[in-house]
């Protein structure tokens, strides 16, 4: 129980840092410090949580036709909505929370990897 707890945070401390380095790196996508960088972490994994799979659900005829690559636009959705819900996390447009996205998926698994 205690290890999971663990290991929960270390995954939020990684999105975290991830999210904050596309913020550096994507133009259009600001995060205003290092606690509202973890709390987009925070939402962002509720979102993933409780909305995405309904997404991923409703959308599964338009997954299946593009052979999965409308997952990415659900994970844009979701860093989309996540900006909504937010005041200190922006995202300009769609192709930034495409692209920041994708960046926050692969470094957070790098780096989530080589921590653990």
């Amino acid at each position: 129980m205690i290890e999971n707890m663990i290991n929960l945070l270390i995954r939020l401390l990684v999105i975290a840092g991830a999210l904050l380095l596309v913020s550096r790196v994507v133009p259009g996508i600001t995060i205003e410090s290092v606690p509202y960088a973890l709390l987009v972490a925070l939402v962002l994994a509720l979102l993933n949580i409780s909305v995405r799979p309904v997404l991923v659900f409703l959308t599964l005829p338009a997954t299946i036709l593009t052979l999965g690559l409308f997952i990415f636009v659900i994970n844009a959705c979701m860093f989309m909505l996540a900006d909504y819900l937010l005041i200190g996390f922006a995202v300009e447009g769609f192709m930034q929370a495409l692209i920041g996205s994708i960046l926050v998926s692969i470094t957070s698994t790098l780096l989530y990897k080589l921590l653990t």
